[in-house]
């Protein structure tokens, strides 16, 4: 009878990939991520059948926690402005707390393991800033413009904060006002 998997191990062996993506890419072998979770080689596949199981498993992970932390506290009974702002602050502070899953996301999110079907749930743990950036974007300028290209757009803005946040820690408040109101204004005007 197998051994029951312990939620301990398979923590230890996701935190560790984080690191060693970040440190050595994704080509980093699945020994090194085991080593650096304390753990046997042969028990990562215990939790995670491939590397590229891994990796996906991990992308759906961090796009969650990314989305889950964005939306908190977010009152949807505020003005549209106020849920955008504090989503934002959420977003950019999640990644300033975090910058090795902020990392390893972005590495993970250009991969070519990642799957068509991994991506899609990624995008539907995203759904609730979609559609907070759909009703952003209603009546202003962006209105017609591709979604996917919206979204690039508030992408890039927010990486920009996010580094001067992080290069800049004791302005960080004012960068992170600053990005908001350039994307507030490119969203809705």
């Amino acid at each position: 009878m197998a051994r029951p998997k312990s939620d301990d191990k398979r923590n230890a062996i996701v935190a560790a990939a984080i690191r060693v993506i970040v440190k050595q890419g994704l080509s980093a072998a699945t020994a090194t991520i085991a080593r650096e979770a304390g753990v046997a080689n042969g028990s990562l596949f215990t939790y995670f059948e491939t590397k590229t199981e891994l990796y996906n498993q991990l992308y759906l992970e961090l796009k969650s926690e990314m989305a889950s932390a964005a939306l908190e506290g977010v009152p949807a009974n505020a003005a549209l402005r106020k849920q955008c702002s504090l989503s934002w602050s959420n977003w950019t502070r999640w990644a300033v707390r975090n910058p090795e899953k902020r990392r390893a996301l972005a590495l993970l999110g250009v991969a070519d393991d990642i799957t068509p079907a991994t991506r899609a749930a990624g995008h539907k743990t995203m759904a609730g800033l979609a559609e907070l950036t759909q009703r952003c974007r209603a009546n202003g300028p962006m209105r017609d413009a591709p979604f996917e290209l919206v979204i690039a757009l508030m992408t890039a803005v927010a990486e920009a904060t996010m580094d001067f946040m992080v290069n800049d820690p004791a302005r960080a408040d004012q960068h992170c006002e600053v990005g908001f109101n350039a994307a507030w204004r490119m969203l809705a005007g």
